[in-house]
């Protein structure tokens, strides 16, 4: 399961995980989140399996160590 907290996206841009939503058609489990930096701007959804995906052999978000929400 996605933990709460703070990630670094393989790109470098840094985000809050604000928690897990299960999609009402799909049941697919979505991960919300927002711009750390910015934290009024957008809140995004994106699939757990995307979320966990790998982008050239790196994670494409990586939990920032001790940044529990």
């Amino acid at each position: 399961m996605i933990q709460k907290g703070i990630y670094r996206h393989f790109k470098g841009g840094i985000y809050e995980v604000i928690g897990v939503a299960i999609h009402t058609e799909t049941q697919d489990a979505l991960v919300i989140y927002r711009d750390y930096e910015n934290p009024n701007s957008i809140t995004w959804a994106r699939p757990v399996s995307m979320w966990n995906d790998t982008v050239n052999g790196k994670p494409r978000f990586e939990r920032i160590e001790g940044s529990e929400t």
